[in-house]
């Protein structure tokens, strides 16, 4: 459990230093200001860890920050969820993999969602697939982890302050651990 923790803490340390994509902060700030707000709505340990690792994959793919201005989606929730499989359990990895359809979701439920997307949020969506369809919409929420994956939505959009003040990363580190699975 102890490397896992570790080699996502140093993950962070050396990738997560890049720009989030679009946006004025780093990968490191929006996962902390996202697991912060997470941990602020008393969220479980699952949950927390989802937060802090939902955007892991863009630390894992190596395809730099400007891939949606080259039309390229670089699918980093799969990405970041199949790394994460052998590390953590499936309510860990789940709304990890599910946030970008969360994310379809909600402009396909809540005109307001979408329209209060930042211009690199509607970027990305268009790649993504756009906004799910009614049938798709109503299939994902009764999906067993559709709730949490909007969870981890909602606090994403909203971590994109400039100079907000979180926990530092060890602050985590607690509930890495708790969700971490054993690794031979």
């Amino acid at each position: 459990m102890t490397d896992t923790v570790s080699e996502i803490l140093d993950l962070f340390r050396a990738s997560g230093g890049q720009a989030y994509f679009g946006e004025a902060i780093s990968q490191t700030e929006h996962a902390l200001q996202t697991a912060a707000m997470a941990e602020q709505f008393g969220a479980p340990p699952h949950l927390v860890a989802a937060a802090l690792l939902h955007d892991v994959g863009h630390l894992l793919h190596g395809l730099g920050e400007t891939i949606a201005d080259e039309d390229i989606d670089g699918r980093h929730e799969a990405i970041g969820a199949r790394w994460l499989a052998d590390r953590f359990p499936e309510d860990v990895c789940a709304p990890v993999r599910l946030h970008v359809a969360a994310k379809r979701y909600l402009c396909a439920v809540d005109p307001a969602y979408a329209a209060a997307l930042s211009p690199a949020s509607r970027r990305s969506l268009e790649l993504q697939g756009g906004p799910l369809t009614e049938d798709q919409a109503a299939r994902f929420i009764l999906g067993r982890f559709g709730p949490d994956a909007v969870l981890v939505r909602r606090w994403d959009d909203k971590a994109k302050v400039v100079g907000a003040v979180t926990p530092g990363l060890d602050f985590f580190r607690p509930y890495l651990a708790a969700c971490a699975m054993r690794r031979d």
